[in-house]
């Protein structure tokens, strides 16, 4: 299908942005890569009368490491985060999650803020950040706003986000781990059925601290604290992290649909608990 007629708008600024999305309110929708927002409106199931382009905005572009955190802007593509030096040293997770994404299409103009923004519980990132211990930078016309990754996802398609409010920034602690992401993957769309990212802070053998995240089990990404327990203060042996992924997505409201029930989503999440921790060994 074809989308209804729009007014298309593209400011150079932040400020420029926020301006034109507080004075045309709900008429107004952001705009950046387009791979989540175009398909939604092609099947005018959303049409807005303004599109906000804020795909080229300077300050929302490329990586950044200053003394408190690593920032990755929020109109950055998914190729270009899967490529940097930075990410592929510090996270391997996050490297490794925007080079699954889609297709080289999708990767080389899709962005990280949008993809959040929209919230697909198959998406790849919010899994990721949420095992990053990831925060959110937002600004809207009273300022900025750190929004753990932990609160901003709230449901399917349901985040913190205010209608006025713009992701700039996804913050990273500085703190290197070993980490990795693995999915099972939708075929045609290359959504995550299941996504398991594990980053661990490793003393020696032993597991110091794990972070175990999902998307595409449930409605929303969640951390497994019961995996993470588990995994903490122990040695990764194959017995123990045979007995964690046994653990995986217990408790948790799983989704079922044509890709796979609720009871496959179950198998696989433990499957990929195990991949993920073995490929950290």
């Amino acid at each position: 299908m074809i989308p209804t007629s729009v007014a298309y708008h593209k400011p150079q600024t932040i400020e420029e942005a926020l301006n034109l999305l507080n004075s045309l309110g709900d008429e107004a929708k952001l705009l950046a890569g387009g791979h989540s927002l175009i398909p939604v409106m092609k099947l005018r199931l959303n049409s807005p009368e303004h599109l906000i382009d804020i795909g080229k905005i300077k300050e929302m572009i490329g990586v950044f490491e200053n003394d408190d955190y690593i920032a990755i802007g929020a109109s950055t593509t998914h190729n270009d985060i899967a490529n940097m030096p930075l990410i592929k040293e510090r996270y391997p997770m996050i490297s490794e999650a925007g080079g699954m994404i889609g297709d080289v299409q999708v990767r080389n103009f899709g962005t990280i803020g949008g993809s959040i923004a929209h919230a697909d519980p198959a998406a790849d990132w919010p899994g990721v950040l949420l095992a990053a211990d990831a925060s959110i930078l937002v600004q809207n016309k009273e300022g900025k706003n750190i929004i753990k990754a932990q609160d901003f996802f709230q449901g399917l398609f349901m985040t913190q986000l205010e209608e006025t409010d713009i992701i700039t920034h996804i913050l990273l602690p500085k703190e290197a781990k070993k980490s990795t992401y693995q999915k099972f993957v939708q075929p045609a769309s290359r959504f995550a059925i299941v996504g398991c990212a594990a980053a661990l802070n490793m003393d020696s053998d032993t597991v110091k601290d794990a972070a175990i995240a999902f998307n595409g089990v449930s409605a929303k990404p969640f951390r497994d604290s019961a995996v993470e327990n588990a995994l903490n203060g122990k040695a990764l042996t194959q017995e123990n992290i045979e007995a964690a992924a046994t653990l995986a997505a217990e408790g948790v409201s799983i989704l079922s649909d044509h890709y796979a029930s609720e009871k496959y989503r179950k198998h696989l999440a433990k499957v990929y608990t195990k991949r993920a921790l073995m490929a950290l060994q």
